[in-house]
């Protein structure tokens, strides 16, 4: 059973109960994220993320690392467009433990001087390994053009100038800022009990109303796509590593089924249109896909290969061409009721642990703000139509042009802009 609860302090509490499992998975989720950020400050969301595991009031880096180890948890935190996460799965028997850990670093963090330049490092590490993996890279270099100028196109991690510049001072400015109790969602699933997780979590984030400082406002203006044409030579990297995209809907849209069936029929299957024509009858590539890119106001259906310099533009010609198609005549019966099946299967193995719940229950709120069931999900994709996924297919491709990003020995690349209109 799915409870919501909203503290007196402003938090809001999140549990579903699962009593057939031994595990609970705990989630901190701030409903803020990269895109939230001043230009000067990109990266800063990041660089909190790392920080807060440095030591607490109470605790130095080590000792929270061992608290979670001797009693077998796992715990780790990530930064995204629109939020960030710190969470941590373990036993039921160690829940309180889970609990009071993760309310002291996102409560008490020291941000102390040594450790910030220390984990500065480890940051700007972390920057040289994407610009050191081409199909990370590829996809900020499409993010940055596509949504130029815009904060939805700015990297997760900062840039290294960016990240360099970050001074203390920043750092606990935004941090104090934007970890509020109305900005925060505290989010369980698994073996535990309702009524007990409410008045441990009062307990435990009750530094949090003491706060004085007005939450962090909420400034997005709607982001303004453009279709990139963008080739970065990589003359180390064997292959050209391609991504092609499109405006798509956002999280909300009431047609994002049909566009997630769109989307499996296209690449995001091992029966896909692209995984089969592009590697298994051509053997063009290894790795091609399909995915949906969905945000609170915007979206993007994007296309991944990364092939043989020789190879790319006949492998661009593959993808222009079935988008063409998907546009022009839809898809057939056969090819929807296997994406459906696919997706509905996917969608329910993923929801069997408690950590993949725990995260839905979070998305929903954060991008709904109620719980949808499963059932209910199940149903929506269930009712989709062909004449459904091809309106959407028309949609987004009709009279627009592919943008597209390249990265390796693009001066091997010939395809033009003009060549990928569709």
């Amino acid at each position: 059973m799915i409870r919501k609860a909203r503290l007196q302090s402003g938090l809001t509490l999140l549990t579903e109960t699962m009593p057939d499992v031994r595990s609970v998975s705990i989630g901190v989720w701030l409903r803020r994220g990269s895109r939230d950020e001043p230009a000067r400050l990109n990266g800063i969301s990041h660089f909190i993320e790392h920080l807060v595991f440095k030591g607490t009031e109470t605790r130095t880096a080590r000792e929270i690392a061992l608290t979670m180890d001797s009693i077998g948890g796992q715990m780790d935190a990530f930064t995204s467009k629109e939020y960030t996460c710190f969470y941590a799965k373990v036993l039921d028997e160690h829940l309180d433990v889970a609990v009071d850990v993760l309310a002291d670093i996102v409560q008490h963090p020291r941000f102390d001087p040594v450790e910030l330049e220390r984990e500065r490092q480890v940051v700007l590490e972390e920057i040289r390994m994407v610009d050191d993996t081409p199909d990370e890279m590829v996809y900020d270099l499409f993010s940055d053009r596509f949504w130029p100028a815009q904060p939805l196109g700015r990297p997760i991690q900062g840039t290294a100038a960016t990240v360099r510049a970050l001074g203390r001072r920043q750092l606990l400015s935004f941090f104090r800022g934007s970890y509020r109790p109305e900005n925060l969602l505290i989010v369980a699933a698994g073996n535990l009990d309702p009524a007990w997780m409410r008045q441990r979590v009062r307990r435990a984030f009750a530094g949090l109303e003491a706060a004085p400082a007005p939450g962090l406002g909420r400034t997005r203006p709607r982001p303004r796509p453009e279709m990139p044409f963008v080739k970065r030579r990589r003359g180390e990297i064997e292959q050209i590593h391609l991504l092609v995209g499109v405006p798509a809907f956002p999280e909300t849209y009431e047609r994002r089924y049909p566009l997630y069936v769109l989307n499996a029929i296209l690449g995001g299957t091992l029966s896909s249109r692209l995984f089969q024509r592009i590697r298994e009858e051509r053997g063009l590539a290894y790795t091609v896909y399909s995915a949906v890119s969905a945000f609170a106001d915007a979206g993007m259906l994007s296309v991944y290969a990364a092939t043989g310099a020789d190879t790319a533009d006949e492998v661009l010609r593959l993808v222009r061409d079935e988008l063409r198609d998907l546009r022009d005549r839809g898809p057939d019966e056969d090819e929807l009721h296997v994406a459906k099946e696919h997706l509905k299967g996917s969608l329910m193995l993923s929801l069997e642990s408690t950590s993949s719940r725990m995260s839905n229950l979070a998305r929903q709120e954060i991008y709904f703000g109620r719980q949808r069931t499963l059932a209910a999900t199940l149903a929506g994709v269930d009712r989709v139509t062909r004449e459904q996924a091809h309106a959407v297919a028309a949609e987004l491709v009709d009279g627009r042009r592919l943008g597209l990003a390249a990265v390796g020995r693009v001066e091997r690349l010939r395809a033009r802009r003009r060549e990928l209109a569709l």
